[in-house]
């Protein structure tokens, strides 16, 4: 069934107190410098209620996000050039629309198309002047049944996941009238991590940025948590000693039937990499603010030499397991304090051509990030979905009690149809079900 999307009003939100001078400049961290070009899209979705009538949460969202911005003031300004934001206070897109169909219809098969008709933009969409393209902007959606989505994209250049979730829940709380702590969301980690010229990393990474967008297929895959529990279990052979957690095992999984897929074609393939995102707050010392904005995740490498002998989700999940572990304070300021990520970041960006005989693979999990906790005052999403297509990434992300990991997958179509077939993934994922 199709799905149209009628827009009722749009408009620009701004903070309802203006910032203040001395606070109007947001200086970018490096991890904020080397964030992709793109929006982080969110969609919460919310059951019918006597709350969820456009009459009644247009005023109360809008205001909400007005007081919610005042805190989250580099949310409403706009990039100045490669190491600042202007807190200049222009404001966050706004736009409300009407549905014609149920929300069931979206939620029977959740693909990413029809999420990307709920979105306010296009999350991958770049302007040619990054000082006229908003830090945030907002679609809420009204269905025909009565329930809603709450869409909301924020430019990486600002927040990564973690932050984006801190931003949803502090703006939901604040539209229930919750007193929240919002002074800490504002963190300077530029002493630690301190911008630098990537004018060279960013040209090498340009040039190979279309093998990221072309012929992209994305799809979701969901893994239950008795699925993942069997699958922990087969991988850490039932004992204590290790036992990898819920995004180790899947992500091995993943990459297992990835590495899988090129055996099998006869490619000529000398080394497949894997990347993951670990988010930093809890792991420095002293820790970070947890709501703190911006940027703050190590990219943890691991890699996998077609001379080695076997190759296992067991084999795999360990040297994710060691790659996360080894993420602490001291590695990180020692890897990032030596300059050692420009000369990784540039090789792994020479690797991602066609022809290469290397393969990279890139995870992030957005788990355990209160995005099920969103609650404006008509309970909390029935479900969260994204909707980003981009090749070689999967983006995890919890499902609704918690236990199981739902799967984006971005992949060429040739790649998607030998991953569909992997006996692996055909044991433990199920493919698009209902939400």
């Amino acid at each position: 069934m199709e799905m149209k999307v009628q827009f009722i009003s749009r408009e620009i939100i701004k903070p309802s107190s203006p910032t203040p001078y001395h606070l109007r400049t947001h200086k970018l961290s490096l991890f904020d410098q080397l964030a992709p070009p793109v929006y982080i899209p969110v969609v919460l979705f919310y059951s019918a209620t006597a709350e969820t009538s456009p009459t009644k949460t247009s005023g109360l969202l809008k205001s909400s996000l007005s007081k919610t911005l005042t805190h989250f003031y580099p949310f409403a300004g706009r990039v100045k050039d490669c190491y600042t934001i202007d807190c200049n206070d222009d404001g966050a897109t706004y736009i409300e629309a009407q549905v014609d169909a149920d929300m069931a219809v979206v939620l029977k098969e959740p693909g990413v198309d029809m999420l990307l008709q709920l979105l306010p933009c296009d999350p991958l969409e770049k302007l040619p002047e990054p000082s006229a393209q908003v830090m945030v902007a907002v679609q809420v959606n009204y269905f025909a049944c009565g329930g809603m989505t709450i869409c909301v994209c924020i430019r990486h250049v600002v927040a990564d996941a973690s932050a984006a979730a801190s931003f949803v829940k502090s703006w939901a709380a604040v539209a229930r009238g919750i007193n929240t702590e919002l002074d800490a969301v504002i963190y300077d980690c530029t002493n630690l991590f301190s911008p630098q010229d990537l004018s060279g990393l960013l040209k090498t990474v340009g040039e190979k940025q279309n093998v990221l967008l072309d012929e992209v297929v994305t799809k979701r895959f969901l893994f239950y948590g008795s699925k993942i529990d069997a699958l922990r279990n087969e991988i850490g052979n039932g004992l204590c000693l290790y036992r990898p957690t819920r995004v180790e095992a899947v992500s091995s999984l993943i990459w297992n039937a990835l590495i899988g897929g090129d055996t099998e074609n006869n490619e000529i393939v000398l080394m497949h990499m894997a990347t993951i995102s670990v988010n930093l707050r809890k792991r420095m010392d002293p820790p970070f603010p947890e709501l703190c904005i911006g940027n703050i995740f190590h990219v943890a490498k691991m890699a996998n030499s077609v001379m080695e002998k076997t190759t296992s989700c067991k084999s795999l999940a360990e040297k994710i397991h060691e790659s996360i572990c080894k993420t602490n304070d001291k590695h990180v300021r020692q890897f990032y304090g030596s300059g050692a990520h420009l000369n990784v970041m540039k090789n792994l960006a020479e690797q991602i051509g066609k022809n290469s005989k290397t393969r990279v693979f890139n995870f992030s999990s957005w788990c355990r990030f209160p995005f099920y906790e969103t609650d404006f005052g008509w309970g909390k999403p029935v479900w969260f979905g994204t909707a980003l297509k981009l090749n070689k990434l999967a983006i995890f992300l919890d499902t609704s009690d918690g236990k199981g990991i739902e799967a984006w997958i971005g992949l060429t179509k040739e790649e998607m149809t030998k991953l569909e077939q992997d006996p692996g993934i055909l044991a433990y994922a199920s493919f698009n079900p209902s939400t």
